[in-house]
Protein backbone atom coordinates (compact mmCIF):
# COMPACT_ATOMS: atom_id res chain seq x y z
CA UNK A 1 0.00 0.00 0.00
CA UNK A 2 2.99 2.56 0.67
CA UNK A 3 4.63 2.08 -2.63
CA UNK A 4 1.18 2.72 -4.33
CA UNK A 5 0.50 5.84 -2.50
CA UNK A 6 3.91 6.63 -3.74
CA UNK A 7 3.50 5.56 -7.36
CA UNK A 8 0.05 7.69 -7.43
CA UNK A 9 1.82 10.92 -5.74
CA UNK A 10 4.59 10.52 -8.66
CA UNK A 11 1.77 10.24 -10.80
CA UNK A 12 0.19 13.30 -9.88
CA UNK A 13 3.60 15.31 -9.75
CA UNK A 14 4.37 14.21 -12.93
CA UNK A 15 0.97 15.01 -14.42
CA UNK A 16 0.50 18.62 -12.60
CA UNK A 17 4.14 20.03 -13.62
CA UNK A 18 5.00 17.68 -16.84
CA UNK A 19 1.73 18.37 -18.72
CA UNK A 20 2.92 22.26 -19.06
CA UNK A 21 6.05 21.88 -19.56
CA UNK A 22 5.79 19.25 -22.25
CA UNK A 23 2.92 21.97 -23.73
CA UNK A 24 5.51 25.05 -23.76
CA UNK A 25 8.25 22.75 -25.38
CA UNK A 26 5.91 21.18 -27.77
CA UNK A 27 4.81 24.81 -28.68
CA UNK A 28 8.22 26.43 -28.53
CA UNK A 29 9.24 23.77 -31.07
CA UNK A 30 5.68 24.60 -33.47
CA UNK A 31 6.62 28.36 -33.12
CA UNK A 32 10.26 27.84 -34.20
CA UNK A 33 9.43 25.25 -37.48
CA UNK A 34 9.79 26.88 -40.21
CA UNK A 35 11.02 30.14 -38.50
CA UNK A 36 14.45 31.48 -39.77
CA UNK A 37 16.06 31.73 -36.58
CA UNK A 38 19.11 33.89 -37.44
CA UNK A 39 17.07 36.20 -39.37
CA UNK A 40 14.75 36.51 -35.89
CA UNK A 41 18.07 37.09 -33.76
CA UNK A 42 19.46 39.90 -36.70
CA UNK A 43 16.04 42.09 -35.78
CA UNK A 44 16.23 41.81 -32.83
CA UNK A 45 19.90 43.04 -32.53
CA UNK A 46 19.65 45.53 -35.28
CA UNK A 47 16.08 46.50 -34.74
CA UNK A 48 14.86 46.40 -31.14
CA UNK A 49 14.71 49.75 -28.90
CA UNK A 50 15.39 48.52 -25.44
CA UNK A 51 14.28 51.79 -23.88
CA UNK A 52 10.62 51.07 -24.47
CA UNK A 53 10.97 47.66 -22.58
CA UNK A 54 12.35 49.12 -19.83
CA UNK A 55 9.45 51.56 -19.85
CA UNK A 56 7.08 48.34 -20.13
CA UNK A 57 9.25 46.68 -17.36
CA UNK A 58 8.54 49.57 -15.08
CA UNK A 59 4.86 49.72 -15.92
CA UNK A 60 4.76 45.76 -15.02
CA UNK A 61 6.05 46.50 -11.60
CA UNK A 62 3.48 48.93 -11.20
CA UNK A 63 0.75 46.51 -12.15
CA UNK A 64 1.91 44.09 -9.44
CA UNK A 65 1.89 46.91 -6.92
CA UNK A 66 -1.72 47.63 -7.81
CA UNK A 67 -2.66 43.76 -7.92
CA UNK A 68 -1.28 43.45 -3.90
CA UNK A 69 -2.97 46.54 -2.82
CA UNK A 70 -6.47 44.94 -4.47
CA UNK A 71 -5.87 41.88 -2.38
CA UNK A 72 -5.14 43.65 0.44
CA UNK A 73 -8.94 45.40 0.38
CA UNK A 74 -10.25 42.18 0.35
CA UNK A 75 -8.27 40.41 3.12
CA UNK A 76 -8.53 43.27 5.25
CA UNK A 77 -12.36 43.08 4.76
CA UNK A 78 -11.55 39.22 6.27
CA UNK A 79 -9.83 40.50 9.05
CA UNK A 80 -6.41 39.88 8.01
CA UNK A 81 -4.27 42.57 7.84
CA UNK A 82 -0.67 42.19 6.13
CA UNK A 83 1.74 44.91 5.72
CA UNK A 84 2.12 46.47 1.77
CA UNK A 85 5.75 45.16 1.30
CA UNK A 86 4.56 41.60 2.45
CA UNK A 87 1.41 41.58 -0.02
CA UNK A 88 3.86 42.50 -3.11
CA UNK A 89 6.30 40.01 -1.71
CA UNK A 90 3.44 37.78 -2.75
CA UNK A 91 2.43 39.22 -6.10
CA UNK A 92 6.24 39.03 -7.01
CA UNK A 93 6.38 35.47 -5.42
CA UNK A 94 3.62 34.04 -7.17
CA UNK A 95 4.48 35.07 -10.83
CA UNK A 96 8.26 33.85 -9.95
CA UNK A 97 7.23 30.54 -9.11
CA UNK A 98 4.35 29.78 -11.64
CA UNK A 99 7.55 30.24 -14.22
CA UNK A 100 8.96 26.72 -12.79
CA UNK A 101 5.68 24.89 -11.48
CA UNK A 102 2.63 26.58 -13.30
CA UNK A 103 -0.30 27.42 -11.06
CA UNK A 104 1.09 26.96 -8.03
CA UNK A 105 2.15 30.48 -7.19
CA UNK A 106 -1.18 30.98 -6.35
CA UNK A 107 -1.01 28.33 -3.44
CA UNK A 108 2.47 29.21 -2.41
CA UNK A 109 1.27 33.23 -1.88
CA UNK A 110 -1.73 31.71 -0.25
CA UNK A 111 0.28 29.73 2.03
CA UNK A 112 2.62 32.63 2.66
CA UNK A 113 0.09 34.82 3.75
CA UNK A 114 -1.49 32.39 5.28
CA UNK A 115 1.01 31.65 7.45
CA UNK A 116 2.96 35.00 8.12
CA UNK A 117 -0.64 36.33 9.30
CA UNK A 118 -1.60 33.18 11.19
CA UNK A 119 -4.68 32.79 9.29
CA UNK A 120 -6.71 30.06 7.90
CA UNK A 121 -5.87 28.96 4.79
CA UNK A 122 -9.14 28.12 3.03
CA UNK A 123 -10.22 31.35 3.39
CA UNK A 124 -7.43 33.17 2.12
CA UNK A 125 -7.57 30.71 -0.68
CA UNK A 126 -11.06 31.66 -1.43
CA UNK A 127 -10.17 35.71 -1.79
CA UNK A 128 -7.51 34.61 -4.15
CA UNK A 129 -9.92 33.10 -6.44
CA UNK A 130 -12.40 35.80 -6.23
CA UNK A 131 -8.79 38.26 -6.94
CA UNK A 132 -8.87 35.74 -10.11
CA UNK A 133 -12.20 35.23 -10.73
CA UNK A 134 -12.60 39.31 -11.12
CA UNK A 135 -9.60 39.07 -13.86
CA UNK A 136 -11.50 36.85 -15.68
CA UNK A 137 -14.63 38.54 -15.88
CA UNK A 138 -12.13 41.69 -16.82
CA UNK A 139 -10.61 40.21 -19.92
CA UNK A 140 -14.09 39.38 -21.08
CA UNK A 141 -14.99 42.78 -20.77
CA UNK A 142 -11.98 43.92 -22.60
CA UNK A 143 -12.40 40.76 -24.98
CA UNK A 144 -15.92 41.80 -26.07
CA UNK A 145 -14.63 46.00 -26.26
CA UNK A 146 -11.85 44.59 -28.32
CA UNK A 147 -14.23 42.68 -31.18
CA UNK A 148 -16.46 46.12 -30.77
CA UNK A 149 -13.42 48.05 -32.07
CA UNK A 150 -11.35 45.80 -34.00
CA UNK A 151 -13.94 43.47 -35.65
CA UNK A 152 -13.36 44.44 -39.37
CA UNK A 153 -9.30 43.04 -39.83
CA UNK A 154 -10.51 39.93 -37.27
CA UNK A 155 -13.37 38.96 -39.53
CA UNK A 156 -11.18 39.72 -42.60
CA UNK A 157 -8.46 37.27 -41.30
CA UNK A 158 -10.59 34.84 -40.37
CA UNK A 159 -12.58 34.72 -43.86
CA UNK A 160 -9.33 34.26 -45.41
CA UNK A 161 -8.35 31.60 -42.81
CA UNK A 162 -11.83 29.70 -42.32
CA UNK A 163 -10.46 26.23 -40.55
CA UNK A 164 -9.74 28.77 -37.32
CA UNK A 165 -13.09 30.17 -37.41
CA UNK A 166 -14.74 26.89 -38.54
CA UNK A 167 -13.36 24.96 -35.38
CA UNK A 168 -13.95 27.02 -32.83
CA UNK A 169 -17.92 27.49 -34.00
CA UNK A 170 -17.75 23.42 -34.06
CA UNK A 171 -16.82 23.42 -30.58
CA UNK A 172 -19.38 25.84 -29.34
CA UNK A 173 -22.07 24.51 -30.93
CA UNK A 174 -21.12 20.61 -30.30
CA UNK A 175 -23.62 19.35 -27.78
CA UNK A 176 -21.31 16.97 -25.74
CA UNK A 177 -19.33 19.92 -24.94
CA UNK A 178 -22.32 21.58 -23.03
CA UNK A 179 -23.47 18.44 -21.91
CA UNK A 180 -20.76 18.01 -20.17
CA UNK A 181 -20.36 21.34 -18.15
CA UNK A 182 -24.25 20.88 -16.85
CA UNK A 183 -23.30 17.30 -15.85
CA UNK A 184 -20.04 18.89 -14.23
CA UNK A 185 -22.32 21.55 -12.36
CA UNK A 186 -24.84 19.37 -11.56
CA UNK A 187 -22.41 17.43 -9.76
CA UNK A 188 -20.77 19.78 -8.15
CA UNK A 189 -23.93 21.07 -6.92
CA UNK A 190 -24.83 17.59 -5.00
CA UNK A 191 -21.48 17.06 -3.74
CA UNK A 192 -21.62 20.01 -1.96
CA UNK A 193 -25.37 20.14 -0.60
CA UNK A 194 -26.15 16.92 0.19
CA UNK A 195 -25.95 15.99 3.77
CA UNK A 196 -23.90 12.36 4.50
CA UNK A 197 -22.08 11.10 7.35
CA UNK A 198 -19.07 10.85 5.16
CA UNK A 199 -16.38 12.26 6.67
CA UNK A 200 -14.37 12.70 3.16
CA UNK A 201 -17.65 14.48 2.34
CA UNK A 202 -18.10 17.12 5.44
CA UNK A 203 -14.47 17.74 4.94
CA UNK A 204 -14.96 18.78 1.30
CA UNK A 205 -18.01 20.88 2.35
CA UNK A 206 -16.57 22.38 5.18
CA UNK A 207 -13.55 23.58 2.95
CA UNK A 208 -16.20 24.78 -0.06
CA UNK A 209 -17.71 26.77 2.77
CA UNK A 210 -14.49 28.39 3.62
CA UNK A 211 -13.50 28.62 0.70
CA UNK A 212 -17.11 30.71 -0.32
CA UNK A 213 -16.50 33.21 2.56
CA UNK A 214 -13.22 34.59 1.31
CA UNK A 215 -14.80 34.66 -1.92
CA UNK A 216 -17.57 36.25 -0.94
CA UNK A 217 -16.38 39.28 0.70
CA UNK A 218 -15.78 40.79 -2.37
CA UNK A 219 -19.71 41.73 -2.33
CA UNK A 220 -20.34 43.49 0.75
CA UNK A 221 -15.95 44.76 1.97
CA UNK A 222 -15.73 48.31 2.75
CA UNK A 223 -13.45 49.78 0.03
CA UNK A 224 -15.33 48.32 -3.13
CA UNK A 225 -14.76 51.79 -5.27
CA UNK A 226 -10.97 51.56 -4.78
CA UNK A 227 -10.87 47.38 -4.96
CA UNK A 228 -12.61 48.95 -8.52
CA UNK A 229 -9.81 51.39 -9.10
CA UNK A 230 -7.21 48.89 -8.57
CA UNK A 231 -8.93 46.74 -10.78
CA UNK A 232 -8.61 49.38 -13.88
CA UNK A 233 -5.18 49.96 -12.58
CA UNK A 234 -4.18 46.37 -13.14
CA UNK A 235 -5.83 45.74 -16.36
CA UNK A 236 -4.89 49.34 -17.63
CA UNK A 237 -1.42 48.71 -16.89
CA UNK A 238 -1.14 44.93 -18.79
CA UNK A 239 -2.56 47.13 -21.55
CA UNK A 240 -0.25 49.81 -21.59
CA UNK A 241 2.89 47.36 -21.39
CA UNK A 242 2.04 45.73 -24.99
CA UNK A 243 0.82 49.11 -26.43
CA UNK A 244 4.53 50.44 -25.08
CA UNK A 245 6.19 47.40 -26.37
CA UNK A 246 4.94 48.42 -29.97
CA UNK A 247 7.28 51.52 -30.26
CA UNK A 248 10.44 48.57 -29.32
CA UNK A 249 10.05 47.92 -32.87
CA UNK A 250 9.94 49.93 -36.14
CA UNK A 251 7.14 47.59 -37.83
CA UNK A 252 4.78 47.38 -34.94
CA UNK A 253 5.73 50.88 -34.24
CA UNK A 254 4.20 51.81 -37.85
CA UNK A 255 1.52 49.83 -37.13
CA UNK A 256 0.45 51.66 -34.24
CA UNK A 257 0.95 54.91 -36.11
CA UNK A 258 -1.39 53.64 -39.48
CA UNK A 259 -3.84 51.64 -37.19
CA UNK A 260 -3.64 53.51 -33.89
CA UNK A 261 -4.00 51.31 -30.73
CA UNK A 262 -6.30 48.71 -32.01
CA UNK A 263 -3.76 46.27 -32.93
CA UNK A 264 -1.77 46.32 -29.68
CA UNK A 265 -5.48 45.96 -27.76
CA UNK A 266 -5.82 42.65 -30.05
CA UNK A 267 -2.91 41.29 -28.87
CA UNK A 268 -3.01 42.11 -25.32
CA UNK A 269 -6.69 40.20 -25.17
CA UNK A 270 -5.25 37.41 -27.09
CA UNK A 271 -1.94 37.00 -25.04
CA UNK A 272 -4.52 37.29 -21.81
CA UNK A 273 -6.90 34.60 -23.12
CA UNK A 274 -3.45 32.46 -23.85
CA UNK A 275 -2.54 32.57 -20.31
CA UNK A 276 -5.86 29.94 -19.47
CA UNK A 277 -3.64 27.42 -21.27
CA UNK A 278 -1.03 25.52 -18.34
CA UNK A 279 2.52 26.22 -19.35
CA UNK A 280 5.98 27.89 -17.58
CA UNK A 281 5.16 31.86 -17.31
CA UNK A 282 3.47 31.37 -20.23
CA UNK A 283 6.13 30.40 -22.56
CA UNK A 284 4.73 28.84 -25.48
CA UNK A 285 0.76 29.82 -25.65
CA UNK A 286 2.23 33.19 -25.48
CA UNK A 287 4.04 33.83 -28.27
CA UNK A 288 1.48 31.91 -30.34
CA UNK A 289 -1.38 34.15 -29.66
CA UNK A 290 1.10 37.35 -30.23
CA UNK A 291 2.26 36.22 -33.40
CA UNK A 292 -1.19 35.21 -34.56
CA UNK A 293 -2.33 38.90 -33.48
CA UNK A 294 0.37 40.60 -35.08
CA UNK A 295 -0.84 38.24 -38.49
CA UNK A 296 -4.39 39.50 -38.48
CA UNK A 297 -2.39 43.05 -39.20
CA UNK A 298 -0.37 41.51 -42.01
CA UNK A 299 3.28 41.52 -39.58
CA UNK A 300 5.41 38.75 -41.07
CA UNK A 301 6.23 35.25 -38.73
CA UNK A 302 9.56 36.45 -38.13
CA UNK A 303 9.19 39.80 -37.36
CA UNK A 304 6.26 38.61 -35.17
CA UNK A 305 8.51 35.56 -33.82
CA UNK A 306 11.23 38.55 -32.79
CA UNK A 307 8.64 40.90 -30.85
CA UNK A 308 7.03 38.21 -29.63
CA UNK A 309 10.14 36.26 -28.06
CA UNK A 310 12.01 39.97 -27.13
CA UNK A 311 9.04 41.26 -24.60
CA UNK A 312 8.55 37.63 -23.37
CA UNK A 313 11.83 37.34 -22.56
CA UNK A 314 11.99 41.36 -20.90
CA UNK A 315 9.03 40.31 -19.19
CA UNK A 316 10.00 37.02 -17.62
CA UNK A 317 13.85 38.25 -16.86
CA UNK A 318 11.80 40.74 -14.84
CA UNK A 319 10.05 37.96 -12.93
CA UNK A 320 13.44 36.17 -12.30
CA UNK A 321 14.67 39.30 -10.41
CA UNK A 322 11.72 40.21 -8.96
CA UNK A 323 11.42 36.73 -7.48
CA UNK A 324 14.92 36.49 -6.29
CA UNK A 325 14.29 39.91 -4.50
CA UNK A 326 11.19 38.73 -2.60
CA UNK A 327 12.58 35.69 -1.51
CA UNK A 328 15.22 37.37 -0.23
CA UNK A 329 12.98 40.44 1.16
CA UNK A 330 10.96 37.27 2.86
CA UNK A 331 14.39 35.66 4.36
CA UNK A 332 15.04 38.30 6.11
CA UNK A 333 11.76 39.27 7.04
CA UNK A 334 11.54 35.99 8.80
CA UNK A 335 14.91 36.72 10.70
CA UNK A 336 13.94 40.20 11.81
CA UNK A 337 10.60 39.02 13.35
CA UNK A 338 12.52 36.12 14.86
CA UNK A 339 14.60 38.17 16.67
CA UNK A 340 11.92 40.66 17.68
CA UNK A 341 9.69 37.49 19.25
CA UNK A 342 12.47 35.96 20.94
Amino acid sequence: MPDRKKKSQWLGKLLKYGIPLVVSAGLCYLLFTGIDFRQMLDIVRTQCNYSWLLLMAAIAIISHVFRAMRWGIQLKALQINPPLYALVYSIFGTYAVNLVFPRLGEIWRTGYIAQRQDAQFTTVFGSMVADRLADTVTVFLILCLTLLIASGPILDYLAQNGDYFAGLVAFLRSPWVWAAVILCLIAAWLLLTVRTKSRWINTLQKVAKDLWGGFAVIFHMPGTARWLLFTAGIWGCYFLQMYVAFFAFPFTAELTATQGAAPALVAFVLSSLSMAVPSNGGIGPWQWAVIFALGIYGIGSVQAAAFANMVLGCNTLLLVILGIITFAGIALDRRRTARVNK
